[in-house]
């Protein structure tokens, strides 16, 4: 925004500080004065060294005012060149930590994200804005580099499904005789995880932009319902969903929930052991928070490697050699939608293998219509 010129601020406060000396000063001058008029008689008597009062007449305020008026403006004089002067050396010294703070800014205005202003000394008005740009630094530098490395995943993403549908078309145009039924059914394949994979990023962006509206719900109906929704799969994998908790109200979007309900549990039917393992899926109420966990067994899960499965197109062990390897993108949407919804997530590799995952998100208030 262009703004016209104006005073520094370093000459502003220089000359409030000068102003408000000059005030003092006054002030003091003038309770003086006026204390010397109390005391002081308008006219007074000589007197003779015999004690004996004489005929004339000396005017003592008008005297006083003659002796006193040079010496109180060259004081006004004094206190406004030292007010001047301290002011403003006082002033460069107040505002130095802001100096830095503006030369920070400028910096990470042209794109150096890595500097900091780390002011020294005890805490106080300057230093508290410091470590607070400091801090939004910080988490700014390391969300472009999450949006640079999911904008490198997404294109690579991306370009493998168009690659492969470029290779299965070039063969086919090399190969007449080719079977057209196979070539149609590996590019309708490769066409869906393209889909899906898009989907997912409109999802994700949205989450993330938190575009939604909010209603209350219940997080309980929404874990039914996506354990209904997922039991044809379960079954095919052999995988055994056990389901308890109790009714947990909140307030978020019933379909973004659904999505992460959905993503939780089919992550946890398909990384999982197969032809036995065992999915729980329960619900919780806390003081101020609304709990769900999914947790399942499966292979051993190191604590390194949990931590990494919520970032974008990361994926365990398994997860690219089965028929429901997915987009890579589950966790993330979980994680991101969780976040849209002031939530907390917890991946907790379990000790006989498999992984407990807890999303807590605010619980709605007392008097909220739930119904």
């Amino acid at each position: 925004m262009d703004r016209a010129a104006g005073l520094s601020v370093r000459l502003k406060l220089t000359l409030s500080y000068a102003g408000f000396l000059m005030l003092a000063g006054v002030l003091l001058l003038a309770a003086v004065w006026v204390f010397l008029l109390r005391y002081v008689p308008n006219r007074a008597m000589l007197i003779n060294p015999d004690d004996k009062p004489t005929s004339g007449v000396f005017p003592v305020r008008s005297a006083l005012l003659e002796v006193f008026a040079p010496r109180a403006a060259a004081v006004l004089v004094f206190l406004l060149v030292f007010g001047l002067l301290g002011g403003w050396l006082l002033a460069g010294r107040m505002l130095a930590p802001l100096t830095r703070i503006t030369e920070a800014t400028r910096m990470a205005t042209h794109g150096s994200l890595s500097h900091r202003i780390r002011l020294p000394g005890r805490k106080d008005e300057f230093r508290e804005l410091a470590d607070a740009f400091d801090a939004m630094l910080v988490r700014l530098e390391a969300h472009i580099a999450e949006q640079q490395r999911f904008a490198a995943n997404a294109s690579h993403e991306l370009r493998t499904p168009l690659a492969i549908s470029k290779a299965l078309l070039d063969v086919a145009r090399t190969d007449p005789k080719s079977d057209t039924g196979e070539l149609i059914e590996r590019l309708h394949a490769v066409n869906t995880r393209a889909i899906d994979l898009t989907e997912a990023l409109l999802l994700l962006s949205r989450a993330d932009q938190r575009t939604f509206t909010r209603e209350p719900i219940d997080l309980s109906l929404l874990a039914e319902e996506a354990t209904e929704t997922l039991l044809p799969l379960a079954d095919k994998r052999g995988v055994t969903i056990e389901t308890s908790g109790e009714i947990t109200p909140t307030i978020g979007s019933p379909a973004l929930l659904l999505q992460l309900t959905t993503n939780l549990v089919h992550n946890a039917i398909v990384h999982n052991v197969p032809e036995q393992g065992t999915v729980w899926v329960k619900t919780a109420v806390r003081p101020k928070a609304v709990v769900l966990t999914v947790e399942n067994t499966g292979e051993q899960v190191t604590a390194e490697l949990a931590a990494t499965l919520t970032e974008p197109f990361q994926r365990g062990t398994e997860r690219v050699h089965t028929d429901h390897a997915g987009v890579g993108l589950g966790l993330a949407i979980v994680k991101t939608i969780t976040r849209a919804h002031d939530g907390t997530l917890t991946l907790t590799p379990r000790a006989a293998g498999g992984i407990l995952i807890t999303v807590e998100l605010p619980a709605v208030a007392p008097d909220a219509d739930t119904s």
